[in-house]
């Protein structure tokens, strides 16, 4: 009897927690070889579509991958809330299902990070985390990148964040653990990432730290990271300011991190609140880098995702 080799399955990029290291070393590994242009001219996308499905705005994940699948010889398909069956009550298995019968794969960038596993679930080509209310991994690979071009490895080199424990921090967490470097976070009590990642995060051997004191949790690092006070959907903006002014990443906080330490937030960036003008627009800052890299961080992705 010949037993038919069962097909694998796609290959979906849905959050850093679910790679070991190695893979994620070959997904860095392909960004930097892009851009260098030292495999551009392969086109390893070519004649491939990717659908980008957008339920907030953005501008760095559309440009990015759009402009990437371009450079990588495929093409795209823009579908807004509003310009597609979703916003009409259709389910996202029926998308996913009708979406896979033309495309090679979907990027979603979603309110609901349910609705972007049941997309996975349901899909028959690879799903693209472009942003969820709970986690951002295609920024963070573009801020590991970065950080690597600038200081070298980052396994082992101690990494800040200031401010709310968003979806950009869980990110943060998961890639600290799988990359094996330090981690603290220095949020108000009220904004703290969840306990139950936290929880993950020492049970997976990470070295990962939640405190309240921002000046603690800067001395001695090697990286700062921020994000904006008040994201989309969040309310009580006053309350936020209060809460969050004391961690503001400013000259003070910075002089207590490590001489040569650099500054990243995934933009954009309210100047004089979460960050000053003098430390996002001067020296340290890595911001436009790291910009730049979610564009080769995401070809990197999507060539080991589609092809």
């Amino acid at each position: 009897m010949i037993r038919k080799k069962k097909k694998a399955g796609p290959k979906h990029f849905l959050d850093i927690d679910r790679f070991d290291e190695k893979t994620l070393r070959r997904l860095l590994r392909l960004g930097h070889a892009f851009k260098r242009g030292g495999v551009r001219r392969r086109l390893p996308l070519k004649g491939k579509t990717l659908a980008m499905v957008f339920e907030q705005p953005s501008t760095r994940t559309r440009v990015s991958f759009e402009v990437g699948m371009s450079q990588l010889g495929g093409d795209v398909v823009l579908l807004s809330e509003s310009e597609s069956q979703l916003g009409r009550g259709e389910t996202i298995a029926d998308t996913a299902r009708v979406l896979s019968r033309y495309v090679d794969g979907i990027m979603l960038r979603t309110k609901s990070s349910e609705n972007l596993h049941q997309l996975a679930q349901h899909a028959t080509v690879p799903v693209i985390n472009g942003l969820t209310d709970l986690t951002h991994p295609c920024q963070i690979m573009a801020d590991i990148m970065t950080f690597e071009e600038r200081k070298g490895l980052i396994t082992g080199r101690p990494v800040a964040w200031l401010g709310d424990g968003n979806n950009v921090a869980a990110s943060w967490i998961q890639a600290a653990v799988k990359l094996r470097f330090p981690l603290r976070l220095a949020c108000p009590d009220s904004l703290q990432p969840k306990a139950e990642l936290i929880e993950w995060a020492n049970s997976e051997g990470g070295d990962v730290t939640l405190m309240e004191d921002p000046d603690e949790a800067v001395n001695g690092a090697d990286c700062i990271v921020t994000d904006v006070w008040v994201s989309m959907g969040d309310r009580d903006k006053r309350q936020r300011h209060n809460l969050l002014q004391p961690y503001q990443v400013n000259r003070r906080i910075m002089s207590r991190a490590n001489e040569d330490a650099i500054f990243m937030h995934c933009l954009p960036a309210h100047r004089e609140e979460e960050v000053t003008a003098e430390i996002i627009d001067g020296p340290q800052s890595a911001v436009w880098d790291e910009a730049e890299n979610r564009l080769h961080a995401q070809k990197g992705v999507l060539a080991w995702c589609m092809s």
